[in-house]
């Protein structure tokens, strides 16, 4: 089970090492980005609860997925209930289920079938109809299993594709893994 800490910051570098399942396919987590609510200018819940974004308010555990530029993103909700807080899937490495990966992600090297948040639903086959799935309830379709033991080499630094708040180091990534997206830096916007 996901323990719940102060903040998406703290939560984001446990998720390391974490395996999402959905299906025949499962992942160990290798790279994530924290976001925090209303607290943080590039949350998609800074603005308050919308229809989009209200499992986010909703209580810790649960997928909170959402479409950018034709692909599913999904987020894992970490605060407690009314916080808004969640973390980003950034990249993972297949660890069952290649095949079926294969076939999702054609003409892929295998350590970049999960690498980037939109390739990795894709690779898992996590859907717009996974929003809001209870990550931890038995028969889900969609789960998390927290590691046993915490990544030793943890890296850190900016997030990747925020116009707001791109400066904040909150994107962590087990590091020299191969499955980890490279970094894009945004288009700064000016208030």
């Amino acid at each position: 089970m996901l323990h719940l800490r102060d903040s998406a910051i703290e939560t984001a570098p446990l998720l390391l090492g974490a395996t999402l399942r959905r299906g025949p396919v499962a992942l160990m987590i290798t790279e994530v980005e924290a976001y925090e609510g209303i607290r943080d200018p590039a949350s998609h819940a800074y603005r308050g609860p919308t229809n989009r974004n209200r499992v986010m308010f909703g209580p810790p555990g649960h997928l909170y997925c959402y479409s950018m530029h034709g692909h599913t993103c999904c987020n894992v909700v970490c605060s407690p209930e009314g916080d808004a807080a969640a973390v980003l899937i950034r990249a993972g490495r297949i660890m069952e289920g290649i095949d079926v990966a294969r076939e999702r992600r054609a003409g892929v090297k295998d350590d970049w079938l999960a690498r980037g948040p939109g390739n990795l639903t894709r690779a898992l086959g996590i859907t717009m109809a996974d929003y809001g799935t209870a990550l931890f309830a038995h028969g889900s379709a969609v789960t998390l299993t927290m590691p046993e033991l915490r990544i030793a080499e943890v890296a850190c630094g900016p997030r990747v594709g925020v116009s707001r708040a791109h400066q904040e180091p909150w994107r962590f990534w087990v590091a020299g893994e191969k499955s980890v997206s490279a970094y894009k830096r945004a288009r700064v916007l000016r208030d």
